[in-house]
């Protein structure tokens, strides 16, 4: 099982018209986050399908696929780590982790990040020190600050809010509007779980974070409370 039978069954599915569309859509034009990213117009279902097929593909024939020019080979490359992980051991999730790290330039859109970081830098560091990801938060790195905060997912989700809350506040007055995204997703994920946790938050906040990020925080909420916020009537 070597990478090229990966790029060979990925191209059975390329679609000219649709690469044209992510083009636009990942934002790879001159000045933007995505610049100069290449796409082969490959739909996610499918890129899942040829993932799941190639699970059992080794680390070193994963590397190159993270190296590769084109956004839809890097993600299926990503979505067969995450699958590994889920199939895997102990040793599984440290090779894997390993490999995210070694190769972080692999992981260079949004899309990207948020089908793998929580899934695999997640567990990895369930039972450890999270300094990396403070790290992360504190770079100046857009896709560092967005797998800081988007790993905290798999602690959210496990009622462990601490670090999403202290990285949401390091990125609070982020600049970009993907990391206003993130922020905004995992408060709002804290909150449907425990309302009264973001809202501390929230009222700490609200009033200066970035539009965007608040409007994501409070999509959840009822449209009175909602309205309070946006508003600014807390």
């Amino acid at each position: 099982m070597k990478h090229s039978d990966v790029l060979g069954e990925l191209k059975k599915y390329a679609n000219p018209e649709k690469a044209k569309h992510s083009t636009r859509f990942f934002k790879a034009g001159p000045g933007e986050y995505g610049e100069g990213d290449k796409f082969l117009g490959i739909k996610v279902p499918d890129q899942r399908k040829v993932a799941k097929k190639y699970r059992n593909l080794s680390a070193t024939e994963i590397k190159p696929l993270l190296d590769n020019e084109y956004h839809e080979v890097r993600l299926t490359a990503a979505l067969i780590m995450v699958y590994k992980v889920e199939k895997g051991g102990q040793e599984e999730l440290e090779n894997m982790t390993r490999l995210y790290l070694n190769n972080l330039s692999g992981f260079n859109n949004w899309d990207i990040i948020d089908s793998s970081c929580h899934k695999i830098l997640g567990p990895f560091l369930e039972n450890k020190e999270r300094d990396l990801l403070y790290d992360f938060a504190r770079s100046d790195d857009l896709w560092k600050k967005r797998i800081s905060v988007i790993t905290c997912y798999h602690f959210i989700r496990n009622n462990d809010y601490e670090d999403a809350l202290a990285i949401s506040e390091i990125l609070v007055h982020d600049a970009h509007d993907l990391i206003h995204k993130a922020v905004g997703w995992m408060l709002r994920e804290i909150g449907n779980r425990d309302l009264e946790t973001e809202e501390t938050f929230l009222k700490k906040y609200y009033q200066n974070m970035p539009r965007t990020m608040l409007r994501y925080a409070i999509e959840k909420f009822d449209e009175p409370l909602r309205l309070k916020y946006l508003n600014g009537k807390i």
